[in-house]
Order: structure tokens, then C-alpha cells, then sequence
């Protein structure tokens, strides 16, 4: 089953169970997905739903720090719980440890011509959505310097 389906399947038991706010989460996850499915005229693969969920945390966190600011606490959770719900479909997410020893394979890899933008792109393909960018470019910078 593809994370598309597994999204619609839980839309459908979200409304069973009368779970509005899981089921209004899902409905904009799904949504999301369809207008990048429209937009780009493609059919949707695990890899670019991945994708578009990662954008969909990213923005929800962008979200939280933008209410904290302005304390609404109210807000923050709502976001929160969102973000919950968005990381039952993310692959299981990487440890420092194991982003650490993923990147130093990748510079010992690339020898002497290791820089930030070329392990970034390798990084980017090789680890995918089990991280998020900012991770990696973190780590990477701290391995590099």
C-alpha cells in the first residue's frame, strides 16, 4: 500500500470514528498532494509524497515559531498536533549518530573534493526523507569545518 492509500484509507476511519481534526489534517495532506499531482502532471510516487510532507512539517514548524512569538499558545497546539499526525507517514527519522555516520561516508567518499553543496546533493539522494534538510546541512557544515 502507497502512503497516498494509506492517507485516503485513514481519511475514511478518521470520518468513522468521527475524528474531525485528524480527518481535516489528512484532507489538507491530501490535498497537497493533488495539486502537485495537477500542477506537475504527474502520477505521485512514495518519494515525492515524502516530499511533500516533509514541506507540510516544515511549514507547520515555520507555523509554530511564528505563534509562539505571538503567544498563541491555542495555535502552537493545533499546529503541534498536526505535525503528530504528518509523522505517522515519514519514514522512521535518522539519529544524530547515524546522520553523522551517514555523512562521514559520504565525505570519505568524496575525498579531498568534499564540499558543502556536492555532499548536500548526495546526502539529499542517499538519505531521502529519513532527514530533514536542515539536519543535514547542519551536520554536514560541522564534518566539513
Amino acid at each position: 500500500m502507497t502512503i497516498r492509500e494509506r492517507i485516503l484509507e485513514d481519511i475514511k476511519t478518521a470520518m468513522k470514528e468521527k475524528d474531525n481534526f485528524k480527518r481535516d489534517t489528512l484532507r489538507l495532506i491530501n490535498s497537497a498532494i493533488k495539486q502537485v499531482e495537477v500542477d506537475e502532471r504527474v502520477e505521485m510516487s512514495d518519494e515525492k509524497v515524502l516530499a511533500i510532507l516533509q514541506t507540510q512539517i516544515k511549514r507547520r514548524i515555520d507555523s509554530v515559531e511564528q505563534y509562539k512569538k505571538g503567544g498563541r499558545d491555542d495555535l502552537v497546539q493545533n499546529e503541534e498536533n498536526e505535525i503528530k499526525i504528518i509523522c505517522e507517514y515519514m519514514p522512521k527519522q535518522l539519529s544524530e549518530d547515524e546522520l553523522r555516520a551517514e555523512i562521514e561516508a559520504i565525505i570519505y567518499e568524496l575525498g579531498s573534493g568534499a564540499n558543502i553543496g556536492t555532499v548536500m546533493k548526495i546526502a539529499k539522494e542517499k538519505i531521502g526523507a529519513r532527514s530533514d534538510g536542515k539536519s543535514i546541512s547542519d551536520c554536514a557544515k560541522k564534518l566539513l569545518s
